[in-house]
């Protein structure tokens, strides 16, 4: 042994064998990155033709072994899997003896933080949650962007060290979740990514019924302007019609919406509440304006009845989909549910990368109306000094998570 080890060597850390259970889009590129750290990937689970080719490709030579005979190889096991279906396949590992004291376990789900892995931390595993916050493509490039994506990590304070050090080694930022805040944090980055996803493809349908041949050329620049100006300065950026309190503008749109693409006035008028309500609070639309705005945005839903807050979001609340994370991102479809022997195999009702919880606005406590004449009804922006005119700041975090 050499009495005097480099610096190097003495500064890196123990480099482990990795094994991957569920090779969905995920899964694949963090054990790709982790082996670019200089970890060894021993072993994958994976048994759709999708899990196998990605598997093949940012992994060769890796072998494919049932969920439990990688854990029995490998020391760190990335456990990538759909959200409800996490905590079963812990509970089934747990349960068949697979799980090895001392062995890393983590988990890429941005729902969860470390507690859904209690049945394995009770037997000896270590347990630690790092949520890439970052949308996947089962590809070469998703190492790539792993460099400077934000992680959110929920680990014992004992491992938060070592939680914050695979990060760093994959590329990326760690943040750190408090347990109680996963599903906050979640929803946040549904908010941010997901629902972005949605807003993009309805402008580009619309735009191309409007006659536009290249909507995404149109809508790059303009996407790209309002994204950096909102991350640079949040509602400071808000523009349009609905900020300058141009209420025949809104009227004009909902009226075309409702003649061309009635399916999205129930979005259209929830976000122009919405945007009103931040509008309001931060100063943008005068309270004088917002009045006949207001007037526009309580009109009679696509079915005859009033835009309320049932209407605006089509009676129930939107369904989830993968990210994984997202991360969080993902199309979740593509990931394994692989259970060991004995196990029960889960069914998948979400995608790992996105939270099944919406949040809500009780009308009962929500946000009032300003000052103005005649009836109306649905949620209403408040006035800037009114004590109920805060609303949650959702700012503009996290990728898809």
């Amino acid at each position: 042994m050499n009495p005097h080890p480099s610096i190097e060597a003495q500064d890196r850390p123990a480099r482990l064998t990795v094994g991957v259970v569920g090779a969905g889009r995920v899964g694949p590129a963090l054990a790709a990155s982790l082996q670019l750290a200089g970890h060894r990937p021993v072993a994958v689970s994976g048994v759709s033709d999708a899990s196998v080719r990605r598997a093949a490709d940012l992994l060769p030579g890796v072998p494919l072994v049932p969920p439990a005979e990688v854990l029995a190889r490998a020391d760190l096991v990335l456990l990538t899997v759909p959200d409800d279906a996490l905590a079963d396949l812990v509970h089934g590992l747990a349960e068949t003896g697979a799980v090895r004291p001392g062995q890393l376990l983590v988990h890429t789900s941005g729902r969860f933080g470390t507690a859904v892995l209690e049945p394995a931390t009770r037997a000896g595993a270590l347990p630690l949650a790092l949520h890439p916050a970052m949308t996947f493509t089962g590809t070469s490039v998703d190492v790539q962007r792993l460099a400077g994506c934000a992680f959110g990590v929920t680990a014992p304070e004992e491992l938060r060290m070592a939680a914050e050090a695979l990060v760093i080694e994959m590329g990326g930022e760690p943040e750190w979740i408090a347990e109680s805040a996963r599903p906050l944090y979640h929803a946040a980055l549904a908010i941010g990514a997901n629902y972005l996803v949605t807003l993009v493809a309805q402008a580009m349908e619309l735009l191309t019924k409007a006659g536009v041949r290249a909507p995404d050329r149109m809508l790059g620049p303009l996407l790209g302007a309002a994204l950096d100006n909102a991350l640079r300065s949040g509602d400071a950026a808000l523009t349009g019609p609905v900020a300058r309190g141009d209420a025949g503008t809104v009227a004009a749109h909902v009226a075309e919406l409702r003649k061309h693409a009635p399916q999205a006035v129930a979005g259209y008028l929830a976000m122009a509440r919405t945007t009103a309500d931040r509008a309001l609070t931060h100063g943008l639309l005068k309270p004088e304006l917002a009045a006949e705005l207001l007037d526009v945005l309580a009109g009679p839903a696509p079915d005859g009845g009033t835009a309320g807050p049932a209407a605006s979001s089509g009676g129930q609340a939107p369904s989830d989909l993968p990210s994984g994370t997202e991360g969080e991102a993902e199309d979740e479809r593509d990931r394994d549910r692989d259970r060991p022997e004995g196990a029960e195999r889960a069914e998948r009702s979400t995608d790992a990368d996105h939270p099944d919880r919406t949040v809500d606005t009780d009308p009962a406590s929500g946000p009032t109306r300003p000052e103005s004449t005649g009836p109306s009804e649905g949620p209403r922006p408040t006035r800037p000094d009114s004590p109920d005119s805060a609303s949650p700041d959702l700012g503009p975090h996290g990728g898809d998570a």
